[in-house]
């Protein structure tokens, strides 16, 4: 594999953003995909121009689940006149020029009343290529819990709760959420090494929404990992453009189609090695790192001629396999239908 690649590799493995101009490599653009589109008689859904802008073409939401050494989790009860008096989350829209960290801080302060370090991202959540939630987890670093006396816009209290049976929540869409920080928190405390380490967003800032993918399969003649690369510029790992209209399951089905064809073999996506996005540049866009692997051995999965397969080094391709082997390795995407 290039020296290059394989740097690259380990950089996404490690939680870290990509640097130069392999960050900005695209693909599979709008552009692309339309035309792909109307070659089957499909009319495109989207404009090939699209950018990504806080507030008008895309929603970026944050969610920070914090559990306390009780195992009880930091609630607030809602303001707004649609759920007021119904309990949830601290969470809320990432404003103009705000990392998701900065929104996920802002967020608990104002409608909780404590300061919070974020320490991870424990889950990303899809609705359309254009809403996304960034879900944290981390520690309460200081400030005093909001009082019924304290209500305001935001919320009108908030406290620490064991029970969850014992409100009535808003949306029991946050279940999910809060028993992975829970689970997270257990596997953090018994040292488990299958779970992902402590991980935030990268600060990287891009002028698209994203998806690239490190794509793995074991060769059956060596047992050898081998990774994609494509060479559009240079070598890099294959990346296409978010469609904002569609779920990232359809993204992916899509890309993976134009790299493999039609009749792309069995593959699995595990979930996210990396999320970057930096708006302080002016630009709103993202990029997703998706870990995805092929059932198939390599002899039997054809590619169409714009990828390549490279056998990884032999101690990068164990870390590869044990990143497909744990459930828990990778970060989560939901991709909500």
């Amino acid at each position: 594999m290039p020296d290059s690649v394989e740097l690259s590799v380990e950089r996404v493995l490690g939680g870290l953003a990509l640097e130069g101009e392999e960050s900005e490599i695209c693909d599979f653009s709008l552009e692309e995909q339309n035309a792909a589109c109307e070659s089957q008689g499909v009319q495109p859904t989207v404009s090939p121009n699209f950018k990504p802008v806080i507030g008008e073409t895309v929603t970026y939401v944050v969610a920070v689940v914090l559990i306390n050494d009780h195992n009880e989790v930091l609630m607030m009860q809602e303001a707004k006149e649609s759920c007021a008096g119904k309990w949830y989350l601290p969470a809320g829209r990432i404003e103009k020029g705000e990392t998701i960290s900065e929104a996920g801080q802002r967020e608990v302060l104002e409608e909780t009343g404590l300061h919070v370090q974020c320490t991870t991202l424990i889950m990303v959540e899809c609705a359309r290529g254009s809403w996304i939630r960034y879900v944290l987890t981390g520690v309460a670093t200081g400030g005093k819990l909001k009082t019924p006396a304290e209500a305001d816009k935001e919320s009108l209290q908030a406290k620490w709760v064991a029970n969850l049976g014992e409100l009535t929540l808003r949306a029991t869409d946050i279940m999910d959420l809060i028993n992975r920080a829970r689970a997270f928190k257990e596997a953090r405390k018994a040292r488990d090494q299958t779970w992902h380490k402590d991980q935030l967003p990268c600060l990287r800032p891009h002028s698209r929404l994203l998806l690239r993918l490190v794509v793995v399969i074991k060769k059956k003649a060596t047992n050898r990992v081998h990774v994609l690369i494509s060479e559009k510029t240079s070598w890099h790992l294959p990346t296409c453009e978010i469609h904002p209209s569609k779920n990232l399951h359809s993204t992916l089905k899509r890309f993976m189609v134009d790299l493999f064809g039609a009749d792309v073999g069995p593959h699995r996506p595990h979930g996210l090695l990396s999320v970057e996005y930096d708006p302080r540049d002016r630009k709103d866009g993202a990029c997703l790192t998706l870990l995805v692997a092929f059932r198939p051995p390599l002899e039997e999965v054809p590619i169409i001629g714009k990828c390549v397969w490279h056998e990884a080094s032999k101690e990068l391709g164990e870390r590869l396999l044990a990143k497909v082997a744990s459930k828990n390795s990778t970060i989560p995407i939901h991709v909500i239908c």
